[in-house]
């Protein structure tokens, strides 16, 4: 078996199992399995389950990382000096997601639901891992983001982008079962591109929206400092 296939057949059975199961209940010996290799070459390809782990992130970030950061690139250029709108910000990062080139037709669900376990599991490694990789184009994009919003709080900015994050990897994640509903119930046939086309306008009005602390019941207010 050539070394290229033994590790993409490692990645692909790791990538797999941790969607399916979660980092912490899936076990090497389960990959191995899978894969059809045998530990030694985990470890000699990998190292740890740590290093297989942000392997497996790696895969999908660094491509996507530099389309990213090309795409941002036009987009500025485009707009000569101007900061690009929030749907224009909103759109170059989920184009981006969806342009990637898929190892299989369900990859980019696979992916966003990796990338909702990175918070939601005790992983503190794989969070350290990103965001010393892959702090450029996400900090440049919070910066696209901040000044296309400058109406809001940084209270406010913060909860809207960690409820926009929850929507998109949600939507994304369950798209093949989304999809397989609007099919079944409605007839109608789409894709992930057109999925991303409609929750593009979503999230930019969501980030919008009015003040919460305007429109909240004066007996539901809290103190915000």
């Amino acid at each position: 078996m050539a070394q290229s296939d033994t590790v993409d057949r490692i990645l692909d059975a790791a990538e797999e199992l941790f969607a399916e199961r979660g980092f912490s209940e899936t076990s090497l010996r389960m990959i191995t399995s899978k894969a059809k290799v045998n530990l030694a070459a985990v470890n000699y390809h990998f190292g740890s389950k740590n290093a297989l782990i942000h392997a497996v992130f790696a895969r999908f970030l660094t491509p996507f990382s530099a389309t990213l950061e090309n795409a941002f690139n036009d987009l500025e250029t485009r707009c000569d000096g101007q900061p690009p709108t929030l749907n224009q910000t909103l759109w170059a990062l989920t184009e981006s997601a969806v342009r990637m080139p898929q190892r299989n037709e369900n990859g980019i669900s696979i992916f966003m639901r990796l990338l909702g376990l990175a918070y939601t599991q005790s992983q503190g490694h794989l969070r350290k891992f990103l965001e010393q990789e892959y702090s450029q184009p996400f900090s440049r994009f919070m910066r696209l983001l901040k000044e296309s919003t400058p109406q809001l709080s940084a209270v406010d900015r913060y909860w809207r982008i960690q409820f926009m994050l929850g929507a998109t990897a949600f939507t994304m994640s369950s798209s093949d079962a989304l999809r397989d509903i609007l099919q079944n119930k409605l007839g109608v046939e789409t894709t992930v591109q057109e999925i991303a086309a409609r929750l593009v306008p979503f999230l930019a009005a969501g980030m919008q929206a009015e003040d919460p602390m305007l429109i909240m019941p004066s007996a539901g207010k809290t103190s915000v400092a």
